[in-house]
């Protein structure tokens, strides 16, 4: 017989599978926007103008920001993996799997804190980062060449707000 526990990580799991597949299904052109829907169907006014001012800007991240949340999505996965190993161990005592099953959710919340981090910093500063939450230690990496010490402070303190207790955050740039 399964569980309340059991039954809610089953279809959290078979839900975030079915969303990853989907995501990775769908046609890149769906994803890509198009400067062409913003001109206007005006008859007899020149729009290339318009799509000129309206091309967004293209920031680009640095090999060093991709490899580093590759490298930190395979270390996760990996211990996602144990764990879901450890979670389908029949020996393990129910106080045990809900260890493991803490353990699950505390790296889904460090991913989503993560990315919301990432998000804020590219909304706010118009940076790419890479941000890793640990603990009580938020590790910020900026693509950026100028290592400038107020954008650095700025950015500290607005992460800070995100938190409810005291977090130790360090910014540095990399390109």
């Amino acid at each position: 017989m399964v569980n309340k526990q059991g039954l809610w990580f089953l279809t959290l799991t078979s839900l975030a599978l079915v969303l990853s597949v989907y995501y990775i299904t769908m046609p890149n052109e769906l994803l890509l926007t198009n400067n062409s829907s913003f001109v206007s169907n005006d008859k007899g006014k020149d729009n290339t103008n318009e799509v000129a001012n309206n091309s967004d800007v293209d920031i680009k991240e640095s090999e060093l920001i991709t490899s580093m949340r590759v490298e930190l999505e395979e270390e996760r996965q990996l211990l996602q993996t144990e764990l879901e190993e450890k979670l389908s161990d029949k020996t393990l005592s129910v106080d045990e799997k809900n260890k493991v099953y803490e353990d699950l959710r505390y790296i889904s919340e460090l991913s989503s804190m993560e990315s919301t981090l990432e998000k804020k910093i590219k909304d706010e500063f118009s940076l790419n980062s890479f941000v890793k939450v640990s603990d009580d230690i938020v590790d910020v990496v900026i693509n950026s060449k100028t290592h400038d010490s107020n954008l650095a402070v700025n950015i500290m303190k607005s992460l800070q707000e995100e938190f409810q207790e005291k977090m130790y955050i360090s910014v540095s740039f990399k390109e």
